[in-house]
């Protein structure tokens, strides 16, 4: 068989409907002749982030594939897959109850495979290991790792772009600034509550409410008020 040309100007980003995906998107608008995105349904508590993602595919006229993997909500027990799990961020010697073992390593290797067949070798993932939730999937380590098991799982030069690895919150605010694409935060969905307004208590929103309250910038998206931490 013999191996396609890779495109090297094309990507595929992981797009969750959330902040970081969103700032990956852009800057892959940036980087890329042409961008297309993918997302996963396997199961998560709620599915605004995934009508969120088609949303803003809509609104940048993108193509936008959505993946059903059932079998991770099967495997693993977690506050994401599973409502009866109360949601509580990490400590010293405890992962978050939000972390989905093996999430990031399905995913990439699902978008790889997809990649693989457009003959894309790029791959955009919004991890990141300044300011997260202490998952270990979203290290450099493991990108590193992972993007070599997958060269040599296809034979394919797959290239895994991780934009926000090194950034706190507040200098992703700021890269999306730079980018101008900071209107387009108002799509998204990060907040592990399926409600129309972001709750402003979990973890992944008190994380981006920190983020744009250290950038000095107005986050675009509503949140209950009552719920919003005083100045």
């Amino acid at each position: 068989m013999t191996m396609a040309t890779p495109r090297n100007n094309q990507a595929i980003v992981l797009h969750s409907g959330g902040q970081d995906s969103t700032t990956c998107l852009a800057w892959a608008l940036k980087k890329f002749e042409k961008v297309h995105m993918i997302s996963f349904d396997y199961g998560q508590r709620h599915k605004r982030e995934l009508k969120a993602a088609k949303t803003i595919a809509k609104k940048l006229n993108l193509t936008h594939e959505t993946i059903k993997l059932p079998f991770l909500s099967q495997l693993t027990s977690n506050a994401l897959t599973d409502k009866t799990i109360k949601v509580k961020a990490g400590s010293k010697n405890e992962l978050p109850s939000t972390f989905v073992e093996g999430r990031n390593m399905v995913f990439l290797a699902t978008a790889a495979i997809y990649a693989k067949q457009k003959g894309i070798p790029n791959l955009v993932i919004g991890v990141c290991q300044t300011d997260y939730s202490g998952y270990p999937d979203c290290r450099d380590d493991f990108i590193k790792s992972i993007e070599k098991t997958l060269q040599l799982a296809m034979e394919f030069p797959f290239k895994v772009h991780t934009p926000l690895m090194f950034l706190t919150k507040a200098e992703t605010v700021q890269m999306m600034q730079k980018l101008g694409s900071l209107e387009l935060l108002k799509y998204t969905h990060t907040c592990y509550e399926g409600r129309e307004l972001a709750c402003g208590l979990c973890p992944a929103c008190k994380l981006r409410l920190k983020g744009f309250r250290m950038a000095k910038v107005k986050d675009p998206i509503k949140y209950e008020s009552k719920t919003l931490p005083r100045k």
